[in-house]
């Protein structure tokens, strides 16, 4: 032990080898068993604690099931057709409702009880097995005024009395099952019902009757389906892995989902010994593997408590443990052969290396040890390592040096070559993005020319029975004078509404042929022209409750025809109204527009504390034909408004958060810039701003509010 320990602190080579094969020969056995330990302890917690959540998840709708009979019975319970079929004199109309309703309610039986227990109605089957009904604990609860539900069993006499075709129903042939407990019997007869109970009060409120249902739930395959789909719905599962549901009566499967052979459902077969040991005997809730018909599921198994306080069957869900098991054992498997693979190969390469390091290591050990015996230049200073490595490690200290200067050197060599590569990546993007601005441009311009043709198009051909319409009501109202009183309002409807097409019109004639609408250009003062503005608009506001905020403070005129910049104004007020719905602020600031230091015209702001501009919408405010006024507006207010602004060589933008508001700001020259072919709406002469960020983009919403 001494000489190993000796060996391995003078040895570079016996150091390396036990760093190479102590991960090997030691930790990645201890790893791995404890991985497998883990996996497999967090393995049986996940599968029981999933079952366990599905089986809560049945036991919720086996509940809801209950509380939907007592809801449907309640229902008849209440209703007025029962009280008139009571009051009646004769049992039949009682009987015949009786019928119907349980049909309505998808009940199995129905029957009305006096405030004794008995039965009531003409036809009803006197030789029942129990003449009085308050031998149930639900019935006597009811009797005592309070509604209730329960699981119950009947007997297959019972069930005959009611109707034959309900002991027809319940009957199930045993299926001999492998584990399940002996059992003497070859069929089940008895019926595992939702047995409800509501009370029948009269006008005063005192109990005169009882309401008493129920629903079979031998055989009722669609509540285990539906169970099994709620649960287990496609992909919560792994692939091979399926869920299934099922209800007990005692150990026998009366409605289940888990399937023989060829599609067959497994009912008449039976829980394994152990399974109804656990649940029916000690009354537990069962949680782990269990063999089911013909294979082994992670189950889970709950007690059926009838209203006699006893176990008379199961609820039952599970899904197949064989994909989960594999799946699991897949996974470690595969874990385990990633570790081995790369503890096997980092322990080759590391052994590679370790060879073409002895050597050297042992020749540059003899260098510096001749080199300490008097070589002047030699930089090694003391060392207090006394292996190889540790020798080399006092030479390092005059290599550093060297290493660090040009390493130093070689990084200023990087850093200007990635500036360089920066630059030029910069610069194609740049190229790239104007390649893509132009191709947009002209393809959004072809759209816009076809737009504006078919526009005229169609405005041409409104126009024309717009006119008739007009003209004939005038010959109307002259033709029949007085004689059209009657009907004078019907008249003025039609004149607004002939009115309100042809605006509509002229907007569209007016989105598609701009430049005939373009009335003379003269010096404006935008102060002055807001004030007409507020004029005009000021009924809307007042009716509005909105209060205006007015700032003007513009000492420069602007070049533009005065009727289309009021235009464009009034728009952006109507807009920042309707977005006020229930008052709120509007603030008009007319300020000087500057570039350079030097004036360029004025900048007109419109800002509202409405309910702001969607974020989806923002690139699209300035479309044509876009609007979010379902109903009304035809979306081409700030698309003319942007036409008739840009026109002049000036430009509209908006900032707008949702929640906070929208502020349009319109910039206009004092000397207008005329454009030879105007920009389509929705590119890059606009702007849009959002908060304090501006970026070129498209605009948002104000005709779209």
């Amino acid at each position: 032990m001494i000489d190993f320990r000796d060996r391995l602190s003078r040895s570079v080579r016996s150091k390396l080898l036990a760093m190479v094969l102590a991960p090997l020969l030691l930790g990645v056995p201890i790893l791995l068993g404890l991985v497998w330990m883990w996996g497999t302890q967090g393995y049986q917690q996940l599968v029981s604690y999933k079952v366990g959540s599905d089986l809560i998840t049945a036991h919720e709708y086996f509940a809801h099931m209950h509380q939907n009979v007592a809801v449907d019975i309640g229902a008849l319970a209440s209703s007025h057709r029962l009280s008139r079929a009571m009051a009646a004199p004769a049992g039949a109309a009682l009987d015949s409702y009786l019928e119907e309703a349980r049909g309505q309610a998808g009940l199995d039986f129905l029957y009305l009880l006096d405030a004794r227990g008995e039965l009531l109605g003409a036809d009803l089957p006197r030789h029942h097995p129990s003449a009085r009904r308050d031998d149930w604990p639900v019935v006597r609860k009811a009797l005592a005024g309070e509604p209730a539900t329960a699981i119950d069993v009947f007997d297959a006499e019972h069930l005959a009395a009611i109707n034959p075709a309900l002991r027809q129903r319940a009957r199930l042939s045993l299926v001999p099952t492998p584990n399940a407990a002996p059992d003497a019997r070859l069929e089940e007869t008895r019926g595992l019902l939702i047995h409800a109970a509501i009370p029948v009060r009269d006008e005063s409120e005192r109990l005169v009757a009882v309401l008493e249902g129920g629903v079979l739930l031998n055989g009722n395959s669609d509540m285990v389906d539906r169970i099994n789909a709620i649960i287990y719905r496609e992909g919560t599962l792994p692939l091979g892995s399926r869920g299934t549901a099922t209800l007990f009566l005692g150990d026998t499967r009366i409605a289940t989902n888990v399937r023989l052979f060829e599609g067959e459902r497994a009912l008449g077969t039976r829980a394994s010994r152990a399974v109804r040991d656990h649940v029916l005997t000690e009354g537990k809730v069962w949680l782990d593997t269990a063999f089911v018909v013909n294979d082994y599921y992670v189950s889970g198994y709950e007690p059926v408590i009838d209203s006699f306080g006893k176990r008379v069957g199961m609820l039952y869900v599970g899904f197949l443990e064989a994909p989960f098991s594999a799946a699991m054992q897949g996974a470690l498997f595969t874990l385990f052969a990633v570790f081995v693979s790369v503890s096997v190969a980092g322990c080759v390469l590391s052994l590679r290396w370790a060879r073409s390091i002895f050597k050297p290591v042992e020749q540059v050990g003899a260098t510096i040890q001749r080199v300490g015996q008097g070589d002047a230049e030699a930089r090694v200073g003391p060392v207090a390592s006394r292996d190889e490595i540790g020798q080399l490690a006092a030479a390092f200290d005059g290599l550093l040096d060297t290493l660090a200067a040009r390493r130093a050197e070689l990084q200023r060599w990087a850093d200007e070559l990635d500036r360089k590569v920066a630059d030029r990546t910069l610069e194609l993007q740049e190229a790239n993005a104007t390649l893509e601005q132009a191709r947009r441009h002209l393809a959004m311009t072809e759209k816009l020319a076809a737009i504006g043709e078919l526009t005229a198009g169609v405005a041409h051909e409104i126009n024309n029975p717009v006119a008739v319409i007009q003209g004939n009501l005038d010959v109307l109202k002259e033709i029949l004078g007085p004689a059209a009183d009657p009907v004078r309002e019907e008249i003025r409807l039609i004149h607004e509404q002939t009115h309100r097409i042809w605006l509509i019109v002229t907007k569209l004639l007016q989105f598609a042929r701009p430049g005939e609408f373009a009335g003379y250009v003269e010096g404006v003062d935008p102060n002055a022209l807001i004030a007409d503005c507020l004029v005009l608009t000021r009924h809307n506001l007042e009716r509005r409750n909105i209060d205006v905020h007015v700032d003007t403070a513009a000492t420069c005129r602007v070049e533009v025809n005065a009727s289309e910049l009021q235009q464009v104004l009034i728009n952006l007020i109507v807009n920042a109204i309707q977005a006020m719905p229930d008052g709120g602020s509007l603030r008009l600031r007319i300020r000087d527009w500057e570039e350079d230091g030097q004036p360029v015209g004025a900048r007109m702001e419109v800002c509202d504390t409405g309910q702001g501009i969607a974020a989806e919408d923002l690139s699209r405010i300035f479309d044509p034909f876009f609007t979010t006024k379902k109903g009304s507006g035809t979306g081409l207010g700030l698309s003319i408004s942007y036409t008739i602004i840009e026109r002049y060589g000036g430009r509209i933008s908006v900032a707008s958060q949702p929640g906070q508001g929208a502020c349009f700001t319109v910039h206009l020259r004092s000397e207008a810039r005329y454009a030879d072919t105007p920009t389509a709406p929705g590119f890059n002469a606009r702007w849009i701003e959002t908060g304090t960020a501006t970026e070129p983009g498209r605009p948002s919403d104000a005709n779209t509010r």
